[in-house]
């Protein structure tokens, strides 16, 4: 398997090229999709908890 991807269950390859992208509120560094943000990625704004510390 390539680097960087994995199968799904259903066996669909997935890329990490292909996770959606936002910029950080305070920093303004790109950050992708993390799992554990899957159920509240549209009010995700920041990169990491220092980041929201900091704001």
């Amino acid at each position: 398997m390539a680097q960087g991807s994995r199968k799904t269950p259903a066996g669909v390859k997935l890329l990490k090229a292909n996770l959606p992208k936002k910029l950080c509120a305070v920093c303004g560094k790109p950050f992708t999709w993390r799992k554990k943000w899957a159920r509240d990625w549209e009010s995700v704004k920041y990169c990491s908890e220092r980041c929201r510390r900091g704001s």
